[in-house]
């Protein structure tokens, strides 16, 4: 009797556990509606927020020196978005910016930091693309005045996110390989942003319908007498320190679905920045 008792009890507590399980597609919802925010780039922006009607399916252009940059459609749409790519197809540009066609993704796709995210999280994110609604929307090509290179670097080989126990080894790996801010809070140099000399040290501008934004430092000369819940705030819902608005095109919108643990990396990770 204790035997089968026991016997049930080991049999509910794994159903439980099964039942509460992050399937890949809910992985990959969590991703791409917080520190991804693959939506802050492939929806077209109002003043209002994002269409909602027309979520991922791009038309936005981010015109730029030397270039005018059209946001693709990556919805499942099958003649105009990622319908008919394959999981390793979607992969293959998501880390390594070459298309089915073997044609290279320009700037400004953090393809430098994407080459970092893990197997399991780039694997979850393409589950989540391929059920979304597919959107009809042809976009025209990027226009670059300068050449793209050959290739982002060698092929990607199996990667695996640092543990979450290390919050802030976690942290990097979400503000890098993930949330991309290290691109946007470094000042740009010759060759795009200058993540290895100056990482986090901001003064990148970015231009839009409110006017031009310049990325603050990230590190102790900016932060440094901010508290945590001051940073959480303003990565959360855009009010600084001195309850300032902040401007886009930081993804407020999606940062405020960051779980709190997630939250408490990425401060961490901060907090290491000399």
């Amino acid at each position: 009797m204790k035997w089968t008792l026991a016997f049930a009890a080991a049999i509910i507590a794994a159903g439980s556990a099964s039942a509460v399980a992050e399937t890949p597609v809910e992985r990959g919802a969590y991703l791409m509606k917080s520190i991804v925010a693959c939506g802050n780039c492939h929806t077209v922006q109002t003043p209002n927020g994002p269409l909602a009607d027309r979520d991922l399916a791009g038309g936005m252009e981010i015109p730029d020196e030397g270039m005018v940059a059209r946001v693709p459609n990556i919805t499942s749409d099958k003649e105009t978005g990622i319908g008919k790519w394959t999981e390793a197809q979607i992969i293959l540009a998501i880390r390594e910016g070459k298309r089915p066609d073997g044609s290279i993704i320009g700037p400004p796709m953090p393809i430098g930091q994407y080459r970092k995210m893990a197997d399991e999280d780039v694997k979850a994110i393409v589950a989540y693309l391929q059920q979304t609604k597919p959107v009809a929307g042809k976009v025209a090509a990027s226009e670059y005045k300068f050449p793209l290179p050959p290739a982002y670097g060698p092929p990607v080989g199996k990667v695996e996110a640092p543990s979450r126990s290390d919050k802030a080894a976690y942290g990097r790996y979400l503000v890098t390989a993930l949330g991309h801010c290290i691109e946007c809070h470094s000042p740009m140099g010759a060759h795009g942003p200058d993540t290895e000399g100056k990482p986090f040290q901001g003064g990148a501008v970015f231009k839009g319908p409110w006017g031009a934004s310049v990325a603050p430092a990230l590190n102790a000369s900016h932060l440094g007498s901010w508290s945590d819940d001051e940073i959480k705030r303003a990565i959360t819902t855009g009010v600084s320190k001195d309850g300032r608005r902040l401007t886009p095109p930081m993804g407020f919108g999606y940062y405020k679905n960051l779980a709190a643990a997630d939250l408490d990396s990425i401060v961490a990770y901060l907090r290491t920045l000399k």
